[in-house]
């Protein structure tokens, strides 16, 4: 069964998950709708530097986060003059690393149902007077709403199973940063594998029950836009 300490990193973890994942959706949004619609020749690059985390090993991540985010690193003089101290080993570290960790999770479902649009629906959007940023409330978001599901899911669920990164910038402080993932590996280390076995069981359920309904939805959607 689950002790207190167990359910400690669950709910640590759950509040990580959330608030980085609507983090995402807000930093990501603007983000995804520049590169979707940006013809520069940057656009290359910036797409490259977004999905950096799919490749990039999280302890080369999360080592430079530590790095930029200490007492010496950029982040780390900036946050320490704003007077909140630095963020490595906190629960708002967390986060941060999270963002950065899981935003090509969010960013590139969003940026292809802005693509999959396509100009149509805008072009006519601007024919009956609609301005920029109406066009884009509007018309852009109803529309790409299946890419908001997907990418709401992926970044909440890769956040859920993050392990170097997050290991990396807060460590395994408990009640403070230690998350799911760094709790299970506690476990295996200490050879509890029963302990072991009743999270990362309750993790595969969950991340296979939030699959199943993200494929049934878009599927869904799918039949109902093939049947008008």
């Amino acid at each position: 069964m689950l002790n207190a300490a167990d359910l400690d990193t669950l709910f640590l973890t759950f509040r990580v998950a959330s608030l980085a994942t609507l983090l995402l959706l807000l930093l990501g949004t603007p983000l995804a709708w520049k590169l979707a619609r940006s013809r520069s020749r940057w656009k290359g690059v910036i797409n490259s530097v977004v999905a950096l985390p799919l490749v990039l090993p999280p302890t080369v991540l999360g080592f430079y986060l530590l790095v930029l985010m200490g007492p010496a690193g950029v982040v780390g003089k900036f946050t320490l003059w704003l007077g909140i101290g630095t963020l490595p080993f906190s629960f708002g570290g967390l986060v941060v690393a999270s963002v950065l960790y899981s935003l090509p999770f969010v960013v590139q479902p969003l940026q292809n149902a802005f693509v999959a649009m396509g100009e149509a629906p805008l072009e006519a959007a601007a024919t009956l007077g609609a301005g920029p940023l109406d066009r884009f409330f509007s018309v852009a978001l109803p529309l790409a709403k299946p890419g908001f599901l997907t990418a709401g899911v992926l970044g909440f669920t890769h956040t859920v199973g993050e392990f170097g990164v997050v290991l990396m910038v807060g460590g395994n402080i408990p009640d403070k940063t230690r998350v799911v993932s760094v709790q299970i590996y506690n476990h295996v280390e200490a050879l509890e594998y029963g302990q072991a076995h009743w999270l990362a069981g309750g993790l595969l359920i969950f991340s296979f029950l939030v699959l199943l309904l993200l494929y049934n939805s878009q599927q869904t959607q799918t039949l109902t836009q093939s049947l008008k």
